[in-house]
């Protein structure tokens, strides 16, 4: 079965839909969605989005931040785009029906988070995320050129390589045309051609045990523009969000936010005793990766497997108004956070590598775009500054839609697409196969290729996710395909550019952590 579109997009967070709402009036839009509409990252991002609003903030503070908390490993033309942008594009976030907290002024009520100079984060409560996912989906159902394909699965993308004639001689010859989509609940597999298409996946959180991603995030976007043999980049650079609430019962990990910490809430060992303030004179709103870095070796030192987060100290009527759903969290398993310290632990929380784009969210691949978690801007370099990826995602959308737009008349529809040739897939193994090779590959990244690495740990993981990948492609090869089977697949293939960007970079910076190298943070900071 084919189908034919203008626009293609694959995912439905905040760079999927606000890429979609701008390129509606120009074509119709076919929205993918894994499963709902609203089941994305976005979803769950509770602290907000960072943008310049008022003085004294300006915006070469904003981009210095950026800069530091990066390494000065940023792209810096593309830090400069993004933060003197936030501000028109936040805005209209706003036009489209997002709120924001105010002030009784009338001003909005900004935060401060870990490595932010100065209060620019807008939030809604505690709940930022599903409030941006609310107005825009709203908005996309509205609009009669969007039609969402819910509880369907990309399994890859559309390239020469199908046509099984041409044969790829550089990145810049790839062009993409569409998608093969699959229905699971019948098992049919869709042809969808489009001129242009935009991947906006999100991350791959579950490649690791302990992650804030919801289940979703499995990195199907990066893996199949891999697999079309595009350009990715800064794979190594993973976040780890220092304080996910402990408790082993429940995945994904729920995040306590860092703005809890921008509130005043103080990291605290086990004895009671604040830590922070030994590794970094920022103690508690230090950038993540110095914070999570500081657990993970707390918790090594103590042998315990978590740490606190004292927010005892805080006002009531704060925690009820700007915190109330992690409130109810805890509350919800028997901790009241007004008398009693939250017992967290870092998880795997967001990747600041990807798809390699431009200033436009253009790929190595013609005619596809990537926005948002699942590309590499070069905004983060190697390490995210705290709520700058929705702004991210706000900025490359629309900069990509207006470059899809520009050149939307010049595209055809490619003819003669193969459908999807399921001929000698006959086997369905049980599912214990895909369920236990899922969970080694996750003992392996956690253990070996998590906060902290080795040349030693990385080549053992590279060497235990070479036996799971050829036998993950064998019983692909001969399967018939099924969700849980692909996301598998899609996980091998981006924990082994991890662990290959990983173990390429020879020093310790960012979120890239070696025992084996000594840290040169910050050794290209400029001399002010």
């Amino acid at each position: 079965m084919k189908r034919q579109v203008d626009f293609l997009v694959i995912g439905t967070g905040i760079a999927g839909l606000s890429y979609a709402l701008k390129v509606a009036d120009h074509g119709r839009v076919l929205i993918v969605s894994k499963t709902s509409v609203n089941e994305t990252a976005t979803w769950y991002a509770q602290g907000g989005i960072a943008a310049v609003m008022y003085n004294p903030d300006t915006y070469n503070k904003h981009i210095h931040d950026t800069l530091v908390a990066g390494s000065f490993l940023n792209n810096e033309e593309i830090v400069r785009i993004t933060i003197t942008e936030s501000t028109e594009r936040v805005k209209e976030l706003i036009e489209w029906g997002a709120h924001f907290d105010k002030e009784s002024s009338g001003r909005y009520a900004l935060a401060r988070e870990g490595g932010h100079s100065e209060f620019r984060v807008l939030h809604h409560q505690d709940r930022t995320g599903s409030e941006i996912q609310r107005a825009l989906t709203e908005k996309v159902i509205r609009h009669p050129n969007i039609e969402i394909l819910e509880n369907h699965f990309t399994i890859d993308l559309i390239t020469q390589h199908h046509l099984g004639k041409i044969v790829r001689r550089t990145h810049g010859d790839i062009q993409c045309f569409g998608a093969y989509v699959l229905n699971p609940e019948n098992g049919a597999i869709e042809t969808v051609l489009a001129k242009t298409t935009m991947i906006a996946t999100g991350g791959a959180g579950n490649v690791y045990q302990t992650t804030t991603n919801p289940t979703i995030a499995t990195g199907d976007g990066i893996a199949m523009f891999y697999r079309a043999k595009g350009i990715v980049d800064n794979m190594e650079f993973i976040q780890f969000h220092p304080t996910s609430l402990y408790n082993q019962r429940e995945k994904p990990s729920f995040l306590i936010t860092e703005a809890l910490r921008g509130a005043g809430a103080i990291l605290k060992d086990h004895k009671g005793k604040e830590f922070m303030q030994k590794y970094d004179k920022r103690g508690s709103l230090a950038p993540r990766d110095i914070v999570a870095r500081a657990i993970d070796n707390e918790m090594k030192l103590s042998g315990m497997e978590h740490v606190y987060l004292d927010a005892r100290h805080i006002h009531e009527r704060e925690i009820l108004d700007h915190f109330p759903g992690i409130h109810a969290k805890c509350l919800s398993i028997g901790l009241n956070i007004m008398k009693e310290m939250i017992p967290v632990v870092p998880a795997a929380h967001y990747i600041c590598g990807g798809i390699k784009t431009d200033a436009n969210g253009r790929t190595s691949i013609h005619h596809l775009y990537a926005s948002g978690e699942v590309a590499s801007t070069g905004l983060h370099g190697a390490n995210r500054l705290a709520s700058n990826s929705l702004l991210e995602a706000l900025v490359f959308s629309h900069r990509a839609s207006a470059d899809t737009i520009a050149r939307h008349s010049e595209i055809s529809f490619m003819e003669n697409i193969p459908d999807w040739n399921a001929e000698g897939t006959v086997l369905n193994e049980e599912m214990i196969l895909i369920t236990q090779s899922r969970k080694e590959l996750q003992s392996i990244m956690s253990n070996y290729v998590g906060i902290v690495r080795s040349n030693l740990r990385l080549e053992r993981a590279a060497q235990r996710l070479e036996i799971l990948y050829q036998e993950t492609e064998a019983l692909y090869d001969k399967s018939v395909i099924s969700v849980e089977l692909c996301e598998l697949r899609n996980m091998i293939n981006v924990a082994y550019l991890i662990i290959k960007f990983a173990s390429q970079r020879k020093e310790s910076i960012g979120l890239h952590y070696s025992i084996d190298y000594p840290s040169r943070e910050n050794q290209n900071h400029p001399k002010e």
